[in-house]
């Protein structure tokens, strides 16, 4: 990757003295062994487990660097910030912790449990737009109207000193490591933690995973520059970000060795393993580096390290998910019968479903299709499986039986 550096970038001084003034701020937090990957990649991999960190994701890092650092007059003027969430509660905590006031812009469709976090440290919430690089526009334009200190949520050197503590943490918690995978939103996460780790370590491989609807890091380094998304989305709301950084940019092409892209489908797959198999609560953008592993799409030399950059997930989206991941895991199946619309036959398809080994989650008659011919009913059926080879069984049992079998499109 090469790419226009600005002169000055973050160095591991800048971060080795962030470290310092994070200490008692911040949790050093843990780093547990993954078995479903390290059977996957064959050697042993490990996650940070950043979800367990203060307001529940790396932000609030970078947050107290920034915030620190300002002199008395600025405090005086208090600070404002842009978020979907993560970065939100990190400002509010940060600030808080300083006696800062804080104002924090965030898109209309934030996940409430954050926008309710983000109040009960302190800070006071306007909602603006649908992306954060909407509430970004209305923060600036609060920082010039009032004066207040804008925080931006990645791109600038005490915000990247602060995440890059991270790196400095897992190299001494796994010092085998070898390759480190991470999400990347605006950047800042994955640009401190290559600085850091790359002069400690310079021969470990860092790969940087974006949604696949969201992902403005893989355009832009191609063309050179940061690149504007026209539009994006993705359920990994935390990494949803439209432009890379400037600062962030230069970082990522300078120390950063690949940059991936994983799907929706595959980050369900992920937060489904870490909650079923690591018992570990993660929001979407948080898993993505478990989700490139899992989904195979980046080769890695173990040991590896996958960051779980938050925790901050919305019940409800929870619920969404795990049915997700359920569907793309092949545990989850959906589909339509078609058969005689005479008294026995439904209990007769369930109890063959179920001699199948299946679970009836669901059922509905529809009788009022044009496309059924006189007599015949289709029922949409819900059901629970062990997996895709099972999901498969059932399929074809059910049309050895006679039934006709469709799935929604």
């Amino acid at each position: 990757m090469t790419v226009a550096v600005p002169s000055e970038l973050v160095t591991l001084a800048d971060i080795e003295a962030a470290k310092e003034l994070l200490v008692g701020v911040i949790r050093r937090t843990p780093v547990e062994p993954c078995r479903p990957l390290t059977a996957k990649l064959g050697g042993h991999t490990w996650l940070k487990c950043e979800n367990l960190q203060r307001a529940g994701s790396f932000k609030v890092r970078g947050a107290y660097v920034r915030i620190a650092r300002l002199s008395e007059e600025e405090r005086r003027r208090g600070v404002v910030a842009a978020s979907a969430g993560n970065h939100a509660q990190g400002v509010a905590l940060a600030a808080g912790l300083l006696g800062i006031t804080t104002t924090v812009f965030m898109p209309v469709g934030a996940p409430l449990p954050k926008i309710a976090a983000t109040k009960n440290y302190g800070a006071r919430v306007e909602f603006v737009g649908a992306t954060v690089d909407e509430a970004l526009v209305a923060a600036h334009e609060f920082a010039d109207r009032t004066g207040a200190v804008l925080i931006h949520p990645f791109d600038h050197p005490d915000i990247i000193a602060g995440q890059g503590t991270l790196g400095l943490e897992l190299i001494e918690q796994v010092p085998e490591v070898r390759t480190i995978v991470t999400g990347i939103g605006g950047g800042g996460l994955i640009s401190g933690l290559a600085v850091a780790v790359k002069a400690k370590r310079p021969d470990v491989r860092i790969i940087g995973v974006q949604a696949e609807g969201a992902a403005a890091f893989p355009v832009s380094l191609r063309e050179g520059r940061p690149v504007r998304l026209k539009a994006f989305g993705t359920i990994a709301d935390g990494i949803a970000v439209g432009r890379p950084g400037d600062l962030t940019f230069a970082h990522v092409g300078k120390f950063v060795d690949e940059v991936v892209t994983v799907t929706d489908e595959d980050i369900s797959r992920a937060l489904l393993m870490l909650l079923e198999r690591g018992k570990t609560v993660v929001e979407p953008a948080g898993s993505v580096g478990v989700a490139a592993l899992l989904a195979g799409v980046v080769e890695v030399e173990t040991p590896a390290v996958a960051v779980l950059s938050g925790g901050n997930i919305d019940p409800m989206l929870m619920l969404r998910v795990i049915e997700h991941g359920l569907a793309a895991a092949g545990r989850y199946l959906a589909f339509t019968v078609r058969c005689g619309d005479r008294p026995g036959h439904l209990a007769k398809l369930l109890a063959y479903i179920a001699e199948q080994g299946a679970n009836v989650v669901d059922v509905a008659h529809r009788r009022q299709d044009p496309r059924l011919r006189l007599g015949e009913v289709e029922i949409g059926l819900s059901v629970e499986t062990r997996g895709a080879e099972h999901s498969d069984r059932l399929v074809n049992a059910l049309r050895s039986a006679g039934y006709t079998v469709t799935f929604d499109v």
